[in-house]
């Protein structure tokens, strides 16, 4: 039976700080409770309780004492209900969950719906809902995504151990629903790290064994990536829950735990797998002589065997002999003897030497290549060709990749190793590769300086001027200046998140290496830029994100380039802001207008993409018909009604009113609804008169207008607009 146990396993950093954060109050506080049980696990909370720590999910309980809030987090009413209580609060909340509730805080206050996507009854995700006035939309799975309402805008979070592809699932329909999203990947890198770990390890072992609370959630997801790539996948809280009788003695055995499960409950399952693979070894080796006995026995005739037994007396007999001649003088050996030991101790001399010249010679602070014999928990065992063994911690060799979750070594692999000590005192060779791999991890940085690499790194704290991300184990200041293209406001919003990253400055021997992912973004924009100005042509009809409204018109992004729609272009009818037409982030349909490469210019046109109303107006507007419109413009001999965006008619002034109408002021107003009667329709002109006097209530029965033809043909006649309409004020100086 072989045994892989995942690097990642048991306690995560917030569960631990916890865990450590009640021990550290054990002596220190006269009443110490815990809001809720501090982890998911029940062998931790009974040993509180037996120390004394109460749990308790009512603080109207409490009047007095130590409450630990545990890493899940609380609500912020329950925060603030602790304290206007008076009560001595240590907060253990997860510094990851705790950016999630800044972040739902913030948002919430500027107007922002909150989505988060995680289990509704956890108490993470309850704490979360606190801080946004319990006003979270909270989703599940793709189901629960596609029931969520129509939104302007929200910001998205995870629950910290949320499965990284349910969550990618359910983001694709959110990104339907939300016309503005904000998404904030809120997965802790931890889990991801444990989960992508257990599925390697799931996908190669015959049983997984997972360790972990009933009530935990990440050992329950666990659980769930286990059991898809491995069948015989068993749920246990202790050793004890393990039925040694299901496991074969070929199994590869995979143990993985969840974040609630301490260090020694892992040790125990360890430990007894470990005893029943020794069972299993001395039972086969057992059984592996009965069988040899057994057939040497069997092959042999009946005399054969006698001779044998018989043989064994005679040794025996020889044996007991020379036993008691012991105390008498030695008699002198033949010669021919003499020479025979002779010739056999120079063959073992010279035995001697030929191994001593395969030992290689070893000093502290040489680096050799050896073989891999062994993967333990503790330690990797190499051989590097010497007379004893080499030992390597565990923690000094990465085995799962953090990226891909691949297994970087096997066993009987090569690998390079420094010499520590020829001899730790227990007779081994201790080994070490930090230097080696601070090496290799420097050699990759400097190549990937040189070579302009994109490395993968985590945000890992904020300080002044920019941020610390880790690329592997090195760390790299990047600029508050190149993390974006756009400002970022608060840097502590990408703790915990990925970046891209390439080295713009190094110097090693201060350690020190400055990267950007603005320059990456900028060239991937710039490669957008040249391929869209490669492509586009007049009279192409594309989609577009509108970025910006002026009194002027719209910025329009059409695929890393900004195109301009004038406010004359945006629609068929009057126009005063753009705001009326079109909203920023809104997804729209353009048409190419005109392309100037050389000043960068690209003019579009919304309106064009629609057909003109006028195309089709006699079927809509018929003589006679009354309906209603919009007074849009006034001049002196009448006014200009709005049928629909694009479709002005002409109401004369004498067609206005049953009474005499000096100024159409006195009787109309701009934006004013009225009911109109068509008087006629000129679709190759353009031209619809209408009448207010008409479309009177006394007047509705009558099928003929009651106007002399002389005063239509005098509206007709009135409906070309001049210029001193438009620019009365400046044609008075010409």
């Amino acid at each position: 039976m072989k045994i892989i146990v995942a690097k990642n396993a048991g306690f995560c950093f917030g569960v631990r700080r916890a865990v450590e954060a009640v021990y550290d109050h054990l002596d220190k506080a006269e009443k110490l409770y815990t809001y809720g049980p501090i982890i998911h696990n029940p062998e931790v909370v009974e040993e509180l309780k037996d120390k004394g720590v109460i749990v308790e999910d009512n603080i109207d309980n409490i009047d007095s004492g130590t409450v630990i809030i545990r890493s899940h987090g609380v609500p912020e009413q329950v925060y603030k209900h602790m304290t206007g209580k008076g009560l001595n609060i240590v907060d253990a909340t997860c510094p990851y969950v705790k950016r999630v509730h800044n972040l739902v805080k913030e948002y919430h206050s500027q107007g922002y719906a909150v989505i988060i996507v995680g289990e509704k009854e956890h108490p993470e995700v309850i704490g979360i809902n606190g801080w946004c006035n319990n006003e979270a939309f909270i989703v599940n799975d793709e189901a629960e995504a596609q029931k969520l309402p129509s939104l302007h805008k929200a910001c998205i979070v995870a629950q910290t151990t949320m499965i990284q592809k349910k969550w990618d699932a359910i983001l694709k329909i959110i990104h339907e629903k939300v016309e503005q999203p904000e998404v904030f990947n809120t997965i802790c890198g931890t889990t991801s790290t444990r989960q992508m770990e257990a599925e390697s390890i799931a996908k190669m072992a015959d049983v997984m064994i997972v360790i972990g609370g009933k009530n935990s959630s990440n050992t329950k997801k666990l659980y769930s990536i286990c059991k898809t790539h491995c069948d015989k996948t068993f749920a246990v809280e202790t050793a004890k829950d393990i039925d040694i009788s299901l496991f074969d003695p070929g199994d590869v055995v995979g143990i993985t735990a969840g974040a609630s499960t301490p260090d020694w409950i892992i040790k125990e399952v360890i430990e007894k797998m470990n005893k029943a693979n020794e069972l299993e070894k001395a039972k086969h080796i057992s059984e592996e002589e009965k069988t040899v006995i057994s057939n040497e026995e069997a092959g042999k005739a009946p005399d054969q065997q006698t001779e044998i037994t018989e043989q064994l007396a005679q040794n025996n007999e020889k044996e007991e002999t020379t036993s008691l001649q012991s105390t008498e003088p030695a008699e002198k050996k033949p010669e021919s003897e003499s020479v025979t030991e002779k010739e056999q101790s120079a063959e073992e001399m010279n035995t001697i030497e030929d191994y001593d010249k395969t030992v290689i010679s070893l000093r502290p602070g040489m680096v050799v290549q050896g073989t891999i014999i062994a993967i333990t928990d503790e330690e990797v065992i190499i051989n590097v060709g010497y007379k004893s063994d080499g030992i390597l911690p565990i923690d000094e060799l990465t085995l799962i990749d953090p990226d891909t979750g691949e297994t970087l070594w096997h066993e009987g692999e090569p690998i390079d190793v420094e010499i520590v000590k020829v001899n730790d005192g227990e007779g081994n060779v201790l080994l070490s590769r930090r230097a080696i791999e601070e090496r290799r991890r420097w050699k990759m940085i400097e190549d990937g300086f040189k070579n302009k690499k994109e490395f993968k790194g985590v945000c890992a704290e904020v300080v002044k001027g920019g941020v610390i991300a880790r690329i592997g184990d090195i760390r790299a200041f990047v600029p508050a200046s190149h993390l974006s293209t756009r400002y970022i406001e608060d840097l502590t919003t990408l703790i915990g998140t990925p970046l891209r990253l390439r080295i713009i400055e190094l110097e090693r021997r201060r350690n020190r290496v400055i990267a950007s992912q603005r320059v990456i973004l900028e060239e991937e924009v710039e490669a957008r830029r040249n391929a869209l100005w490669d492509s586009i042509e007049e009279g192409q009809i594309i989609t577009g994100t509108v970025k910006r409204l002026t009194d002027f018109g719209v910025f329009v992004d059409i695929g890393g380039v900004d195109g301009l729609i004038h406010i004359s272009d945006l629609s068929w009818g009057h126009v005063q802001h753009p705001s009326e037409v079109v909203q920023q982030e809104q997804s729209i349909a353009v048409k190419v207008l005109a392309v100037d490469r050389e000043r960068g210019r690209i003019s579009l046109g919304y309106k064009q993409t629609i057909p003109h109303p006028w195309d089709n107006v006699e079927e809509k507007y018929t003589v006679g018909d009354t309906v209603s419109g919009k007074v849009v413009r006034i001049t002196t001999f009448g006014a200009f009604v709005q049928l629909e965006p694009g479709v002005d008619g002409l109401v004369h002034i004498s067609q206005i009113s049953d009474k005499h109408v000096d100024k159409v002021e006195d009787v109309l107003k701009v934006d004013e609804e009225v009911q109109v009667r068509i008087l006629d329709v000129d679709s190759e002109k353009r031209r619809i008169s209408l009448s207010i006097r008409e479309a009177l209530p006394d007047r509705q029965e009558k099928t003929e207008p009651d106007f002399p033809e002389e005063i239509v043909q005098e509206e007709q006649e009135e409906m070309t607009v001049n210029l001193g309409e438009f620019f009365p004020d400046e044609l008075k100086n010409i």
